[in-house]
């Protein structure tokens, strides 16, 4: 009797004095792809976990939620997703969302680096350096004058070279963004920022972690800024242009790419383009990705001595968690070297 007296005040001396955030509910975190998500959990980690929606090498723009998927964004706190220019599928089910889920649009977010899609195909010189100037959200008629410009040339064009364009948003600028590491410091200290305001008890923790997460970003940056040295000035066509916001970070040279859009297939023009700009450019690499046929990138390398690589923007195949956003990027780079040394 006397021995459990004593366990039943101890048990109520631990409840007194233990951390009110280690009682508080964590709150329930949606986010979209792989390399979101990476950041979100980064700044919960010792908190809670995130879900991840798309996992592997899922679309995003023909995704089918499940219902599991479905009843986790009804009860989520917050939702983190890049925008409704990439993400598709989660377009119609957000707006049907009970008004306690905040749905975060990183691409909204000020002091993100939005840069204008380019014209799919060959790049010449201009193509090369535009964008090269950090746009802010309140640019709008400058990007409505771009917009102007991209419509007259669409008109010329021919049918089999349209594409819907669906990584850009209606401002028609580029969804890669998670691909410039400044970007993702951005998002970093957004993120711990609504999280705080949703869990006020580990609101330091997430500071704290958010905090980690940047010096970590800024080092990668300077470790990629180091590593793709080697590979600045060399030509190379990747497969789709996904890699905008990498390329212009680091001062990469690319030269063109295959498909126009994410989901078009080249025509018989768009590929004697490409074969034809791998011949002059003398570009030295061209470059697959996982989740798009190969053969393509075989045919327009044939007899042209230019190699072949892969480089994969949403990293199909790592493992989810804090460090799938720092394996993607130096994986990316890796590739890069890699296939572009001589």
């Amino acid at each position: 009797m006397i021995q459990s007296r004593v366990f039943s005040l101890l048990g109520a001396l631990l409840f007194t004095f233990v951390s009110p955030a280690a009682w508080a509910d964590k709150p329930s975190v949606v986010a979209t792809i792989g390399p979101i998500h990476s950041l979100v959990a980064g700044v919960m980690e010792g908190v809670g976990t995130p879900q991840l929606l798309l996992k592997g090498g899922a679309s995003p723009h023909s995704y089918v939620l499940r219902p599991s998927e479905v009843r986790a964004l009804n009860g989520a706190d917050l939702v983190f997703r890049v925008g409704d220019n990439l993400e598709t599928f989660l377009n119609k089910t957000l707006k049907t969302l009970p008004k306690t889920v905040r749905v975060v649009e990183l691409a909204e977010l000020k002091g993100v680096r939005l840069l204008e899609v380019r014209e799919g195909g060959v790049w010449d010189a201009h193509d090369h350096e535009h964008g090269e100037e950090d746009e802010a959200h309140a640019d709008h008629d400058e990007h409505e004058e771009h917009e102007k410009e991209h419509a007259a040339h669409d008109e010329h064009e021919d049918h089999d070279e349209h594409d819907d364009h669906e990584h850009s948003d209606h401002h028609g600028h580029d969804a890669h963004m998670w691909l410039d590491p400044v970007n993702a410091k951005v998002w970093v200290k957004a993120i711990a920022e609504m999280l705080g305001e949703k869990d006020a008890a580990n609101r330091t923790r997430y500071q704290a972690n958010a905090a980690g997460m940047i010096r970590r970003l800024e080092a990668l940056e300077k470790e990629l800024n180091d590593q793709l040295s080697t590979a600045r000035e060399k030509p190379y066509v990747v497969f789709h242009d996904a890699y905008q916001y990498f390329d212009k970070r680091f001062d990469l040279h690319p030269v063109g790419s295959i498909s126009v859009g994410d989901a078009t297939a080249p025509g018989a023009r768009r590929l004697s383009e490409i074969r034809r700009a791998i011949r002059e450019r003398g570009a030295v690499c061209v470059f697959a990705e996982p989740q798009f046929e190969p053969r393509l990138v075989k045919t327009v390398i044939e007899g042209s001595g230019a190699k072949s690589g892969v480089l994969d923007p949403l990293g199909a195949q790592l493992t989810p968690g804090p460090e799938f956003y720092f394996t993607l990027m130096r994986k990316l780079s890796r590739g890069l070297v890699e296939c572009l040394k001589s």
